[in-house]
């Protein structure tokens, strides 16, 4: 108890220097406490510092002041203990683990240093020392004769020998708050000496020596602790200048109200006397700033690790804020304008980060002039930044910008075009833009006044937007990207009775052009389709989307708003634009999201029988595909979710035009047949082939008479020929899933195969005649493309594996080879025809359902699914790996990893065939033609062939198919030899490619087969035919002669170099020389080149190569490195550890 009364009275006793720092001037929120205060009080509280602090505000001082209850007098004897053993601790044992004792320790520690200064510099330098993980001794008695270069080179050479341990980075649960604690320690250092030791220019000058030493030495440790420390001390000069920033405006305003009175006295003496003094420790407490920035901030801010740049900026943009009467000038902002060029995408955010801040104090703007004009084109351009967060922060702070009117309508121009960007996060950004500045006009003076308050309404709203919407009526998918960009700010959007009065022209002040009503029927079903939690636009994933109950409910909330306000209103706008085939589909779909039952709730029933034979209607009127196929789904979706005696009504209605639609397709059928106009035709074939894509038409006279029409129309249209085809298909798959597969009917077996002989009779017939053809017919690429992807669907549908074992086994299909064949040199006739070459007549309506890219699909699906056997078709899609463009290209690649899955020891052989069928090609090309550009072009083909086979073997995967890869070049290799030296070409367009992934103990064994191959034989009869053999050989002897894992090293640091995230970075020439004509700005803080970004990537590479060595390893000179560009090692034995330390404007990039 003696022991704990002591430690109380010791706590409590009033201190020597009076602390009266006032919160509201800046003062910290734990590190400072009242006089007064009991121990408990101290030692509880929190051990992290505030954000607040980092800014400069003292706004929480008193947040804990619950938790500062009175406790009972057995608690405080407790804490009293615990503090009592915990006060011998050393400082590093209190910022390693005890973050709480702080700010007690703190205090223990000044009164130390007011009764023995050096011995208590002595211990706070080795406290900094043991945060660098180093272990030094300073002497007492020679601290003034010690030269802080000697001290800094022993304590690099302590890491040179491996003396080091990381407490910065270290992973250790006891060490999860050492950076919190740390900077927390030099703060309450700081505030702790404000009223003596922080003014005697002595301690903190020897501190701050020791700080900048150790932030320009090699080891990363050091300078990531020193850059902290150096950093966390400005920040906290801050406070202590504002403080007293205060306490001058005060004094002066108290000096002049004296001078007021006329009072020459002791009183303004005193005054005097006061404001000189506070002004001094202002000047020396900016000074001490000053000399942290240059001597530390200049030369990190560019250190090439990115987390030390990152606290750098973040730093620089809190002083910017926090204390604009020093930091608010060019001298300091040119360093948040060149960091927006950072390599580092975190950096770049911070930059940007901290430049939103600034700009958010109207204040600051004025002073931002010039910095604004020379870094606003880099803002604009970090919209599109390559990193999505650094996009999305840009585009906030170009908001700041707008709302300042630093920027120029014509400047946003490029941003626009980010309304149909792929991330949703930088689409949502700038729709939120494009609503406050186009839409809402936050921003603009004008907005304000005369009109009042219809600027808010959402008539007005409604017409800005349709303003933007004729930037992209032509293509409705770009117009769904922008209202989906737009919908959530946008309140105009979800009322639904405004917009239908626009269409109904109810509001006689208002008047829709052609093109703006179909933008807002656009944007009311798009708006409804969201509002009940569909997406409107492609997902990037197809991840099923949840909802938690209160986003359920209100999903249904508006579902039951949108059918309130569109029950009596829907037939009119229905009647209105039936006839308009660019509104009436989207104006269809919109019964899709209403409530169906609320109809005859609200006793609207007739309004729902009036829309649907308003949707009827528009089947038989229209024959475009998105119009009908908006009409089936309205129909079958009434008839499947309505109620009672709706869904009758619906159903009904559903029969009435399937047996409406088999009248007028027969009719035309016939009329087809006697030679008149095929239109009629062709629109009824499509209306069934778009009913029958959502239900089954179970009628079977329609089937004979479809095989009947294609049999007996002549010089038929390819399109009307391509859709008979494709009902007759779509016929027999609804067949195949009528048979009941547990008791299949034998009458209805047999149907189905007649009809499936019959279908496939008409394929084949048409097969040939293609084949025939050849690529005379213009248009043959349409018939071509439907001909393939039926043949494949129908050969999947009925494919042996799927039937074995059951009942239905006889239907079990499975194509001759020839018809295999003839199926692939169709293909190939499809995949030749460009689009150049194609009819321009062609109609591009179901372009998609017929490009080559579906044609490759269904082959490849052929092969995946074990449809075909993989021995012919297998190798010839996957020799088209690099000849029709990317898409197909993307189509093979996914082939081979589903084949790598699925049949593994059949890759190899597959692979070999490939290269031999393009191999192949290209001498056929060679033969036949004396232009060398096309049989160049097919060697090409040919290598790109193999280089990307080979590259589908990398990373581990080469040594998990080492036996694949040794059989495709010893396969290889005898195919090349056979009746040499005609094809040894094949040796070095792709036998090559795979060597380079073999070990060097298999090169050396294919070497020397090679070369036993070669015996005996006189190559000098034929020296260019025998040249790719030489050169096959001279490359296999250089990869046994090189280390055997220079290859893997070297395409690692290839694909590390390539390897980018995100979206591709825009090509950009960047100058940083001469923004700001200050004087006393040395060349290097104000050249920062073009250059600087590709020689930190090249000292970035050594540095990553470096990382997994002992720390000493990492040591190099980096201006020795650039000047003299030697290589690494050889920098490593020569670069002297003193050289880097005692030149420190040398290591702008050390490492």
């Amino acid at each position: 108890m003696e022991d704990a009364a002591a430690a109380s009275e010791t706590s409590i006793r009033p201190p020597k220097r009076g602390r009266d720092l006032d919160p509201s001037d800046g003062g910290p929120s734990t590190s400072t406490h009242l006089i007064g205060e009991k121990p408990d009080q101290v030692i509880n509280g929190s051990d992290q510092v505030p954000d607040e602090l980092d800014q400069g505000s003292g706004d929480g001082l008193f947040d804990d002041l619950d938790e500062l209850e009175p406790r009972t007098k057995k608690k405080r004897t407790t804490d009293a203990i615990v503090v009592h053993k915990e006060i011998d601790q050393s400082l590093i044992d209190v910022i390693k683990s005890n973050g709480k004792l702080i700010p007690h320790a703190v205090k223990n520690w000044v009164e130390r240093y007011e009764n023995n200064p050096k011995s208590a510099i002595v211990e706070l330098l080795m406290m900094l020392f043991e945060a660098c993980g180093a272990k030094y001794h300073l002497d007492e008695g020679s601290l003034d004769e010690t030269d802080v270069d000697d001290v800094v080179v022993s304590l690099v050479n302590h890491a040179r020998n491996g003396d080091v341990e990381d407490y910065y980075s270290s992973k250790r649960k006891e060490l999860k708050n050492f950076k919190e604690n740390l900077a927390s320690f030099w703060d309450n250092l700081v505030i702790e000496c404000q009223n003596g030791p922080l003014f005697d220019q002595v301690l903190f000058e020897k501190c701050m020596d020791y700080v900048i030493a150790l932030s320009c030495t090699p080891p990363r440790v050091y300078r990531q602790v020193a850059s902290l420390v150096g950093l966390q001390l400005v920040t906290s000069f801050i406070t202590v200048a504002k403080m007293l920033g205060g306490q001058r405006e005060t004094t002066q305003r108290q000096l002049n109200a004296e001078k007021k009175k006329r009072n020459d006295g002791p009183r303004v003496e005193s005054l005097n006397r006061r404001l000189s003094t506070t002004h001094e420790k202002i000047t020396v407490t900016e000074e001490m700033m000053r000399k942290i920035f240059t001597g530390l901030f200049m030369h990190r801010y560019r250190d090439i690790d990115p987390d030390i740049r990152m606290s750098c900026i973040k730093s620089l943009g809190i002083w910017i804020v926090s204390y604009p009467a020093l930091f608010l000038q060019d001298l300091y902002l040119k360093y948040l304008g060149w960091t927006l060029n950072d390599k580092s995408a975190a950096v770049r955010k911070t930059s940007v980060l901290a430049l939103q801040n600034l700009y958010e104090v109207d204040d600051n703007v004025p002073s931002l002039g010039l910095f604004t004009e020379r870094f606003c084109n880099r803002m604009i351009d970090l919209a599109d930044d390559i990193d999505v967060s650094v996009a999305v922060s840009a585009i906030g702070l170009l908001k700041q910008l707008l709302r300042h009117q630093l920027l120029a309508d014509d400047e946003l121009g490029p941003l626009y075009d980010l309304l149909i960007d792929e991330p949703p996060m930088i689409r949502r950004a700038i729709g939120e833009l494009v609503y406050d500045h186009l839409i809402a006009q936050k921003f603009s003076s004008s907005s304000s006044g005369s009109r009042g308050e219809d600027t808010g309404s959402s008539e007005v709203h409604l017409g800005r937007m349709l303003q933007i919407l004729r930037e992209f009526s032509t293509d409705p998918i770009l117009s769904a990207y922008v209202i989906d960009d737009v919908w959530d700010d946008m309140k105009a959007m979800k009322d639904w009775k405004c917009i239908i009065s626009m269409l109904l022209d109810e509001n006689p002040m208002i008047e829709l052009t052609d093109v703006d009503a179909t933008n807002l029927v656009r944007l009311l079903y798009q708006s409804a389709k969201k509002a009940v939690g569909e997406k409107i636009v492609p997902a990037t994933d197809n991840r099923k989307q949840y909802y938690n109950k209160a986003q359920k409910e209100a999903l249904e909330n508006s579902r039951r708003e949108i059918t309130v306000a569109m029950m009596k209103s829907y037939p009119q706008l229905l009647r209105k634009f039936l006839a308009d085939k660019t509104k009436v589909s989207s104006l269809v779909e919109i019964i899709l999201y209403l409530k169906l039952e609320l109809y005859s709730l609200k006793r609207q029933e007739q309004n729902f029988k009036t829309v649907l034979q308003l949707i009827k209607d528009a089947f038989f009127k229209h024959g475009e595909k998105t119009t009908l196929r908006s009409c089936v789904k309205a129909i079958t979706f009434c008839s499947a979710e309505s109620k009672a005696e709706l869904q009758d009504f619906a159903q009904n209605k559903l029969k009435e035009l399937e047996n409406e639609l088999i009248v007028k397709l027969k009719f035309a059928m016939k009329d087809a047949v006697v030679g008149d106009d095929e239109y009629s035709l062709l629109v009824n074939l499509k209306r069934l082939y778009e009913l029958q894509l959502e239900k089954c038409v179970p009628n079977e006279s329609v089937y004979d008479d479809l095989v009947s029409t294609l049999q007996n129309l002549k010089n038929a249209d390819d399109e009307v020929v391509g859709f008979l085809l494709l009902n007759m298909y779509l016929h027999v798959a609804w067949s195949l899933h009528s048979v009941d597969s547990e008791n299949p009917s034998e009458a209805s077996v047999s149907s189905l195969l007649s009809k499936r002989t019959t279908l496939f009779e008409k394929l084949e017939y048409f097969l040939h005649t293609l084949l025939e053809v050849g690529e005379e017919r213009k248009s043959g690429g349409l018939l071509s493309s439907r001909v393939c992807i039926i043949l494949a669907e129908m050969w999947c549908l009925f494919r042996k594996s799927r039937f074995s074992s059951t009942k239905l086994e006889g239907v079990g299909f499975c194509p001759d080879n020839s018809i295999i064949q003839k199926f692939w040199k169709l293909c190939e006739q499809r995949l030749n025809i460009s689009d150049e070459t194609e009819d321009e007549d062609v109609n591009e309506e179901y372009i998609e359902e017929t490009n080559p890219d579906t044609v490759m699909i269904a082959a490849a699906k052929l092969v995946a699914s074990d449809t075909v056997p993989k021995d012919y078709l297998g190798p010839e899609i996957i020799s088209h790996f690099v000849m029709h463009g990317a898409s197909v290209a993307e189509i093979v690649k996914h082939l081979i990893s589903a084949l790598k899955k699925t049949a593994n020891d059949d890759v190899p052989d597959m692979f070999l065939e490939a290269l031999k069928r393009a191999y192949q090609r290209h001498v056929v090309e060679l033969s036949k033609s004396d232009d060398e550009s096309m049989s160049g072009k097919s060697l090409q083909e040919f290598k790109d062939l193999a280089t990307r086979l080979s590259g589908t073997f990398v990373g581990a995967a080469r040594n998990k198919h080492r036996s694949h890869i040794l059989k495709i070049c010893k396969d290889g290799i005898s195919f090349a030899f056979v009746d040499a030296p005609k094809q040894l070409a094949f040796l070095e367009g792709a036998v090559l490619q795979f060597v380079s992934k073999l070990p060097t103990s298999d090169v050396l064994e294919i070497l020397k087969d090679v070369q036993k191959r070669s015996e005996n034989v006189n190559t000098d009869e034929d020296p260019s035919g025998w040249r790719p053999y030489y050169t096959f050989v001279e490359h296999l002897r250089e990869k046994y002669a090189k280390n055997e894992g220079f290859q893997d090293e070297k395409e690692g640091n290839a694909s590390k170099r390539r390897r980018r995230r995100g979206r591709p970075r825009k090509a950009r020439n960047l100058r940083g020389r001469k923004l700001f004509d200050e004087e006393g700005s040395s060349e290097e803080e104000d050249f920062i080149s073009a250059s600087e970004p590709e020689e930190q990537d090249e000292e970035e590479e050594m540095e990553d190569g470096e990382e997994e060595l002992p720390l000493i390893h990492s040591f190099r000179s980096s201006a020795k490195l650039r000047s003299m560009r030697v290589s690494q090692s050889e920098s490593r034995g020569r670069a002297e550890t003193a050289d880097s330390v005692q030149a420190p404007h040398r290591d702008n990039n050390a490492s």
